[in-house]
């Protein structure tokens, strides 16, 4: 998994969530998805809850919120 292109599906959109970075432009926020994990929810449950999104956005989720923190 190349992780540069991991963070092209993460954008910010000012009508969507109120500039909240979101997963490609879909309603769903990564603070949703770190919140979820955080919280015990795993991946393949994430998927199951969010059938729209993939494995690598979760990924992606991740990674922003690693870069955040350095």
């Amino acid at each position: 998994m190349v992780t540069d292109n991991l963070l092209d599906r993460i954008t910010v959109n000012q009508n969507i969530l109120l500039d909240k970075p979101i997963i490609r432009g879909l309603r769903i926020s990564v603070e949703q998805i770190i919140k979820a994990l955080a919280g015990g929810v795993t991946i393949e449950e994430l998927l199951e809850d969010y059938p729209e999104i993939e494995k690598e956005d979760i990924y992606a989720c991740l990674l922003y919120a690693s870069e955040l923190v350095k």
